[in-house]
């Protein structure tokens, strides 16, 4: 029986599975720091591999490079023993919630989502530190990371070694700002759906060099035109007003990513079927049989339409009664020959966007249009109708008193804008730089409206507040007021909570679900002793102090969760315990995973189990007492239930 690994995904090794199944010639093996052998990557003839001349030498070419670049991708691909422990007190309706809060670093974070929800997201959207010099950003500590990493993830979680003010002083400002970001902005992208798309925020600081790593991760011909987000009041400093930010659009696979759906109310849009005569609209013929459809009076129209768009009539337009009388050739510039034919010949027509079009019908003006039903938009790049940051401090007083909690919290209606753009039924959406969390609300806001039912994960750092920073002043006082412990993700939460009660007071869509909640969720060290990661170094000695390899104060749902990030189980799924044979056990989602972690397990209970035939069941290692009872427990699964995938932890 196979043991569950209880730790992120290595995702450097798994790269060169993928690199063996193509290159197995350029997999070798180097032996590590302990002296074992692993398998690496002969870069040389990989390099070779991928040239059609000899390589000798390094060649130049177009990149971005900053010092401490190799060690952030280092970063992003080593794996880590930590896990994510539920808090029920601080969760809203935690059985029934489709919704996901995570306290800790974003970084922890995304590597602990790896399993359960890659290919998954629909949307992120991201609203990092601008690196403007007066911001905090994380201080990842790379030094270690050739080292032990288990060693490394026991260290606890402690924002105030994690977060530092980038000073523009610092020698590598823009490095550690790049080094900060690389490793999240391409766990990232492992997690988005092949037709999903990542939003970031930004401002003239680091757009270039945002733009540039984006290239690297995600493909420079995945990028989409950046948005404009317009801010009327503008900045008062330096030469130009600063009157806008960014908004930074990168798609997964940009090829089958669908055109952005249509907002308002306006179910057709009429468009004009030609244009003036050139290389791309070169003129051409298209007869039109009587009893096309017209709009205006009653008139006959010869010989030529003159103007820029000009129509050459061969015979008569004559319209009466709200039709084309007779049949007639015009010569003209056409934009949708094409369809305008398939049209004529009875079928049912699309327009590139996939759009059906309704009609073909002639104007007052002579001229030809098309009726389409309004199904998708290409939105303008500067977003227009979009509250800006004031609007967003006054949403901030609405909900929580005052407006200078937060410093500069994003309007929830611009996220709003992204998720009505971007989503539609059951998609997930990822905010791995929280803040204010306006996120949640434009998500709560956006299925009341529209009756949709999707889901958000927020992930922030629990960030202490100052004293001694007067702009922190308002925060610490909401925090002492409410009895909250004085850090960012407390106030994050709470705002998260207030605005489900007041979006659920609002009159809402009958198809929406009305989840309003979220479970919450604190990274902290793996829930085993270290002797389950290297049992090579206890000795005998120590044997019988490590019989059961689970730390002592975690609990029995602590141990559940870390099973289902383990086995790449959605973390929002229904779970419901039982009693059986005297013994707790828990089931997610009916079927999906049974786990039972406590002593002592029989062939009694274990046949009662097998009977219910759950795809997947989980045991402690130390609850056999045998190998002898653990064999058994195999073969009662086999013989019962052998679609069962039995594990232990």
């Amino acid at each position: 029986m196979t043991k569950l690994d209880m730790q992120s995904p290595d995702l450097t090794e798994a790269n060169i599975e993928k690199l063996a199944e193509l290159f197995p010639n350029c997999v070798t093996e180097a032996q590590d720091e302990n002296g074992k052998l692993k398998r690496v990557i002969d870069f040389d003839q990989f390099k070779q591999e991928l040239s059609d001349h000899v390589v000798d030498v390094p060649r130049e070419r177009y990149q971005l490079n900053w010092p401490g670049k190799r060690e952030a991708l280092l970063a992003a691909n080593a794996p880590i023993a930590k896990t994510l422990r539920p808090c029920r007190e601080e969760s809203v309706d935690f059985d029934t919630t489709n919704n996901l809060f995570i306290e800790g670093d974003n970084l922890d974070a995304l590597k602990l989502l790896q399993e359960t929800y890659l290919n998954k997201v629909k949307m992120i959207y991201i609203d990092p530190p601008y690196n403007t010099g007066n911001d905090f950003i994380y201080k990842d500590d790379y030094s270690e990371l050739e080292g032990d990493f288990l060693r490394r993830s026991e260290q606890k979680d402690q924002s105030g070694n994690r977060l530092v003010i980038n000073t523009d002083s610092n020698g590598r400002f823009h490095s550690d700002w790049l080094s900060m970001m690389y490793p999240r902005l391409k766990l990232a992208r492992n997690l988005l759906r092949d037709d999903g798309l990542i939003f970031i925020s930004i401002d003239d600081n680091e757009y270039s060099n945002l733009k540039s790593i984006c290239d690297e991760i995600f493909g420079a011909s995945n990028g989409l035109i950046s948005f404009i987000w317009p801010l009327p009041r503008g900045i008062n400093a330096g030469h130009i007003s600063r009157a806008h930010e960014y908004l930074i659009v990168y798609a997964k696979q940009k090829s089958i990513l669908p055109l952005f759906n249509k907002l308002g109310s306006s179910e057709f849009t009429i468009d004009r079927c030609n244009k003036k005569v050139d290389r791309r609209h070169p003129a051409s013929e298209i007869t039109f049989p009587p009893g096309i459809k017209y709009e205006g009076p009653d008139k006959t129209i010869s010989g030529k339409i003159s103007g820029s768009e000009e129509i050459e009539i061969n015979g008569s337009l004559e319209f009466k009664n709200g039709k084309l009388v007779k049949k007639v050739t015009l010569k003209a510039g056409w934009t949708m020959k094409n369809m305008i034919l398939d049209w004529l010949d009875g079928k049912t027509v699309y327009d590139n966007k996939g759009q059906e079009i309704i009609e073909f019908f002639f104007k007052e003006n002579g001229k030809l249009y098309s009726k389409k039903r309004l199904k998708y938009e290409s939105p303008k790049t500067i977003l227009q109708n979009v509250p800006d940051t004031q609007y967003a401090r006054k949403e901030i007083e609405e909900l929580l008193g005052s407006q200078d909690i937060f410093s500069y919290p994003k309007p929830s209606g611009l996220i709003k804008r992204l998720i009505e753009l971007s989503t539609n039924q059951n998609d997930i959406i990822l905010d791995f730089f929280a803040g204010s969390c306006s996120t949640a609300q434009a998500k709560y806001e956006i299925n009341r409206e529209k009756g949709i039912n999707n889901q958000f994960i927020l992930v922030q750092i629990p960030e202490e507040l100052d004293s001694t920073d007067i702009t922190h002043k308002a925060a610490i006082e909401f925090c002492q007021s409410n009895n909250l412990p004085e850090n960012i993700a407390e106030i994050g939460k709470e705002r998260i909570r207030r605005a489900g009660k007041k979006v659920f007071g609002e009159k809402c869509n009958e198809s929406w679900n009305k989840d309003i909640g979220f479970r919450v969720f604190k990274i902290d060290t793996s829930n085993m002793k270290d002797v389950y990661y290297t049992p090579d170094s206890i000795g005998q000695e120590g044997l019988f102090g490590q019989v059961d390899n689970i730390k002592d104060d975690r609990s029995n749902e602590d141990l559940l969760f870390q099973v289902l990030l383990d086995w790449g189980i959605d973390l929002t799924l229904p779970i419901k315990s039982e009693k059986i044979a005297n013994r707790v056990v828990y089931f997610v989602d009916e079927d999906a995973l049974a786990a039972c972690f406590e002593p002592g397990i029989d062939e009694e209970f274990v046949k009662i189990l097998a009977e219910r035939k759950p795809l997947r069941a989980v045991f402690r290692d130390s609850a056999y007492g045998s190998d002898s009872a653990k064999l058994n427990v195999e073969q009662i699964f086999k013989l019962i239930s052998p679609v069962t995938e039995v594990k232990t932890i």
